[in-house]
């Protein structure tokens, strides 16, 4: 594996990653509804970290075989953001609001985080689908599972950097404007929950 094509994966993985979606849109809502955004970033993070480990582990390529496994995943993860996005547009909090100890439990945020990106769609494309195509096999002087590691945590730092700008942004941004910032935050579960139903009804389709 070379300079050129790490610098190749990299390019590919910034513009994914730097497209709105599901994680885009976690990071903004608990920027706003909690004190900080960094918390919900290590949760979306760690998601992605379990998805390098499987996929060091040989189990990606297991799982991307088997389009019943897929599917349950993909639709599982679709049917979770469709519940926290409900969960966003009916308890929407803002910045400095008094909202129960429960919702803004750090543990919570990291958990929720972590769920998101380990169920992604995005995710599992990335790493069931593109990644591999980054892999050198023949003549290579890194192993394939050491090769995986690399891209791994080349794509979780992208995540990092990407997410935890987007939350800090939408929060100095937003955070003295609280009609501006409970308009965002529930944009932003709108976006999850209508992100999950499509993928939910895609999903479903093809059953």
């Amino acid at each position: 594996m070379d300079s050129g094509t790490l610098l190749s994966f990299l390019a590919l993985d910034l513009l994914l990653v730097c497209v709105p979606g599901a994680d885009w849109a976690y990071a903004i809502s608990a920027g706003l509804r909690d004190r900080s955004a960094a918390i919900a970033v290590a949760g979306l993070v760690a998601g992605y970290a379990l998805h390098t480990v499987l996929a060091v582990a040989g189990l990606a390529v297991l799982v991307a075989g088997s389009p019943g496994l897929l599917t349950a995943l993909t639709a599982t993860g679709a049917a979770y953001l469709v519940w926290l996005g409900w969960g966003v547009l009916r308890r929407p909090g803002t910045p400095g609001a008094s909202v129960d100890a429960e919702e803004t439990a750090r543990a919570r945020v990291f958990l929720r985080g972590a769920t998101i990106s380990g169920l992604n769609p995005k995710g599992l494309l990335l790493y069931f689908s593109l990644l591999p195509q980054f892999l050198v096999t023949g003549g290579a002087r890194l192993p394939v599972a050491a090769q995986t590691a690399v891209l791994g945590l080349l794509h979780m730092a992208c995540c990092a950097a990407v997410y935890l700008t987007v939350g800090v942004t939408a929060r100095a941004v937003l955070g003295a404007r609280p009609a501006a910032a409970l308009a965002v935050v529930r944009t932003s579960g709108a976006a999850m929950l209508g992100i999950g139903a499509f993928l939910l009804v895609q999903r479903l389709a093809t059953l």
